[in-house]
């Protein structure tokens, strides 16, 4: 008999699926944001709208040697998780009081955002080296969940 994986399993394996759209050259990450085990949006890392990829030109933080989770603004790309959360106000979905399914921690500036977006919970897969970002969440009573 196959093994049918639980909600939360369920939801990270598609934020998995999500990140393979991704055009970032360093790191794909995918958000899948999710309330009352319904999909409401999902985000991938990668370029504005209309603007170019990543992968179709180059890694500016990489030509500058700017180590990872560190000076976020000079990538060129929207994270997952801003994706996710800019797709829902695109569409008119509203996220207060979801969970959002993430492949790695937030950085700071998406843990603001998911702050501020009223999302509740937070589940993650893996990490991402920025410090700053669980001290605000715990403040903030976010809760952070690790799925493996």
């Amino acid at each position: 008999m196959r093994s049918r994986p639980n909600w939360d399993q369920y939801f990270i394996e598609m934020a998995k699926l999500v990140s393979t759209r991704s055009t970032c050259l360093r790191r794909q990450v995918g958000a899948v944001i999710v309330k009352n085990k319904r999909i409401l949006a999902t985000g991938y890392n990668g370029a504005p709208r209309g603007c170019n990829h990543c992968d179709d030109s180059s890694c500016l933080r990489a030509k500058m040697n700017i180590p990872s989770g560190e000076r976020h603004e000079i990538c060129r790309a929207v994270h997952a998780e801003q994706n996710a959360i800019i797709q829902a106000a695109y569409f008119g979905v509203e996220i207060n009081g979801s969970a959002i399914y993430v492949t790695v921690t937030p950085c700071i500036i998406c843990a603001k955002m998911i702050i501020n977006a009223g999302i509740k919970k937070i589940y993650i897969n893996g990490d991402y080296p920025d410090k700053m970002t669980l001290d605000i969440l715990k403040e903030a009573k976010i809760e952070v969940e690790k799925i493996t």
